[in-house]
């Protein structure tokens, strides 16, 4: 154990450093650990280049008439100076509600901590007290091998009953990070962006429904100005928590900036009694230059886990456009053999197989399967699917509930409600209490009960309401989302536990539950309910920025979108679902032979290419013109990139259409070529095989042929030998 109690004791220095990354930490006698430096890599320092680091970023010093300009620690208390948002809100009555934390250990990677250590990716253990409150605090800060660095918090109570408010954490970017990158959004319309001025005040971006949302802020950046996705240094924080949240960006008037986030807790929902402990999410912190190196990051990150999916995703075809709440199985046997013939490798029976799930009004809640429409049960279409060799996949919405359902007529005090009177519907749907033991177990049981029976490699996991009023009935109208939080997560665990190879995809409503708590226990996200390839365009870019393409659902739509109304060509539907996960929605049975035809050669060209797709490192941009994307995916070795051109509208007139494809080896050559299926557009540069330096094509680049709007083409590249 490390003495911090002595006076005139050094402060303890520790800088880790990972893929072009620093963080510096400061712990001195008496106070939390500051972060000194976040960001480039400052290279290997001895304890006097640190110390002078340290000094170089400690503040601006002192202004007539006001506080001393310091940087908080990663928990900003009042006591620092520190005159705005605290990181610890909460009080005994209020009594307590400024704290002072002295640090009792440090350790790194297990180890005490000497007064200076540089090393590489490592986990630091910060351990304080605040006798006089009464309180612990465990904090960790961890510098993942990507250079990713994540945060949390443990607050223990020693005393009596301690009302928990907010307990957030928070780290510095400089001065000159002066704009501000996140996103909002909406059913069908997620991750839409936003830039703005980092003005002074607090960016407080706040999330109340009960789930990510399609509105999240889902990572906030602070970038210098006119950053893109390849230029200006970016800095950008994540809180991995698929309940409520906050995000805060915050510029005092002294020029100090910060990012940070944590949970948000309902009134009166944590109270900690003597001997509780209550741990925050992580908070993801990436640092890069341009947005791409952030999502790199988190991209690294997601890929190192030992849970990670293979990058041969199968690909797979869900019926919900097809036949929506119609099921007949000998219609449904029929898409079985026709997704067999065109190359699907996984079949997903959607919403409408169980209960009274006729429609949307009824059945939510009673998860066995419907005997009028399945009076078989669904043994034969399992046995058409896995005959043909695909695996099977089913939909389920566990955390949700119909009125009229069995279990809501029996059991109607586990539905979650503030007061006497039930919540707004949304969806014709209410909330399950999960934290309730018996509504847990009866869930848990229903759901292993199918995926007992039925050979289902693959579970669809729907959440279509928000969640309103959100209090435990039983606990006489109490705020339940914390723990609603918590036992969903459970839940997904347990049923891991029971069927460790099953694959769950995360959905809700379509984009609504995507974030790195989820991801802990699933498997992909469904991106939005919004499969418009011209959306799609947008949401996947932008989906990107935490996630990596085999993590997204992709799906190749129909030609007329269920969503906006508009027609594509198959051509455009196909190489824009191809950078994801890929699969298919839509009724095979309506579509023409011809249709299938390609289809199947579309579904080919992504198995041909799919350990590319979905192992490759995202570049998005240059995009040549507004109306020009581009985007890509580039081998970790650099030996090959697939790339798509995309019109989404016409051109700017006179606009001059070069295209670079980042990512590549400057050093090496390459074979470029346009692939796809049928013809492709006419260029200047495809008349014959091509090569060219790759130091051409990522810094000149290729003329792009002129497209009419919403279509695209594919380019290849080729390292040569």
């Amino acid at each position: 154990m490390t003495d911090r109690s002595a006076a005139g004791s050094r402060p303890q220095i520790i800088h880790l450093r990972a893929e072009g990354c620093s963080l510096l930490l400061e712990v001195a006698a008496g106070q939390l650990p500051y972060v000194r430096h976040w960001g480039a890599d400052l290279g290997s320092l001895d304890r006097a280049a640190a110390e002078a680091a340290v000094l170089a970023a400690g503040g601006a010093g002192q202004r007539a008439g006001e506080l001393i300009v310091e940087p908080p620690p990663v928990l900003p208390e009042p006591r620092s100076g520190w005159m705005g948002r605290p990181g610890l809100q909460g009080s005994r009555s209020g009594r307590g509600w400024s704290t002072a934390f002295g640090v009792e250990s440090v350790t790194i990677d297990g180890a005490a901590a000497a007064d200076y250590r540089e090393t590489g990716a490592a986990t630091v253990q910060v351990d304080a007290l605040d006798a006089e409150a009464a309180l612990r605090l465990g904090l960790t800060i961890e510098m993942l091998p990507s250079g990713l660095v994540r945060m949390r918090a443990e607050l223990g109570n020693e005393g009596a009953d301690y009302d928990l408010d907010e307990l957030s954490l928070s780290l510095p970017v400089p001065a000159r990070a002066t704009e501000l990158v996140d996103f909002t959004g909406r059913w069908g319309m997620e991750k839409y962006v936003q830039r703005e001025q980092f003005a002074v005040g607090t960016h407080l971006r706040e999330n109340r429904r009960g789930m990510t949302g399609h509105d999240t802020a889902y990572v906030v950046h602070a970038t210098v100005p006119g950053s893109d996705f390849e230029h200006g240094e970016t800095w950008g924080v994540h809180v991995a928590w698929s309940g409520n949240h906050r995000h805060t960006a915050e510029h005092d008037t002294t020029g100090l900036r910060l990012l940070g986030g944590g949970e948000l807790l309902l009134p009166g929902e944590i109270t900690l009694t003597h001997g509780q402990t209550y741990r925050t999410p992580w908070l993801y912190a990436s640092y890069g230059e341009g947005l791409d190196a952030v999502a790199h990051r988190f991209h690294a990150y997601l890929r190192s886990r030992p849970q990670h999916v293979d990058a041969r995703r199968p690909v797979t075809l869900n019926v919900w456009e097809a036949v929506y709440f119609d099921h007949d199985a000998d219609r449904l046997i029929e898409l079985a053999a026709l997704a067999a013939d065109v190359g699907v490798e996984r079949f997903v029976l959607d919403d409408g197989w169980f209960g009274g799930r006729r429609n949307s009004r009824a059945g939510l809640g009673d998860w066995t399967v419907a005997s009028e429409v399945w009076p078989d049960g669904l043994h034969p279409l399992v046995k058409a699917v896995t005959a043909a060799g695909m695996q099977f996949g089913l939909w389920f919405e566990p955390e949700m509930v119909n009125l009229d359902s069995d279990l809501a007529r029996a059991h109607p005090d586990w539905i979650l409600a503030a007061r006497a009177g039930l919540p707004i519907e949304q969806r014709n749907q209410h909330v399950l209490n999960l934290a309730i033991p018996e509504c847990y177990d009866t869930i848990l049981q229903q759901v292993l009960r199918i995926l007992d029976e039925y050979d289902i490699e693959y579970v669809k996991w729907d959440h279509n309401r928000n969640h309103v009023e959100a209090g435990s009935q039983v606990c006489g109208g109490a705020p339940g989302e914390h723990e609603q939080t918590l036992a969903f997560y459970r839940l997904l665990a347990d049923i891991k536990a029971a069927h460790p190879d099953l694959e769950i995809e995360s959905c809700a409503g379509g984009g609504g539950r995507t974030d790195l708590g989820v991801l802990e226990h699933t498997d992909r996200v469904w991106v939005s309910d919004c499969i418009d390839p011209l959306e799609r365009q947008r949401l996947q870019r932008w989906t990107a920025q935490l996630i990596p393409t085999e993590l997204m659902g992709s799906h190749i739509a129909s030609a007329r979108s269920h969503t906006t109304g508009r027609r594509h060509e198959l051509s455009f539907r196909a190489s824009t679902a191809l950078f994801g996960h890929l699969g298919v929605e839509w009724d095979l049975a309506s579509a023409t032979e011809e249709e299938r035809r390609e289809l199947a050669q579309w579904i080919a060209l992504y198995k041909k290419h799919r350990h590319l797709i979905n192992t490759g490192l995202v570049y998005r941009g240059p995009d040549p013109d507004p109306a020009v994307w581009i985007h890509g995916v580039v081998a970790p070795d650099r030996s090959e990139g697939l790339f798509e051109v995309a019109s989404l509208t016409w051109a700017v007139p006179g606009a001059p259409l070069w295209t670079r494809l980042r990512g590549l080896d400057a050093e090496r050559r390459y074979r470029v070529s346009l692939i796809g299926v049928g013809e492709q557009p006419a260029t200047q540069w495809t008349t014959e095989t091509l090569t060219m330096p790759g130091s051409v094509l990522t810094k000149i680049g290729l003329p792009v042929p002129e497209l009419h709007p919403e279509q695209s083409l594919l380019i290849h590249a080729a390292r040569l030998q």
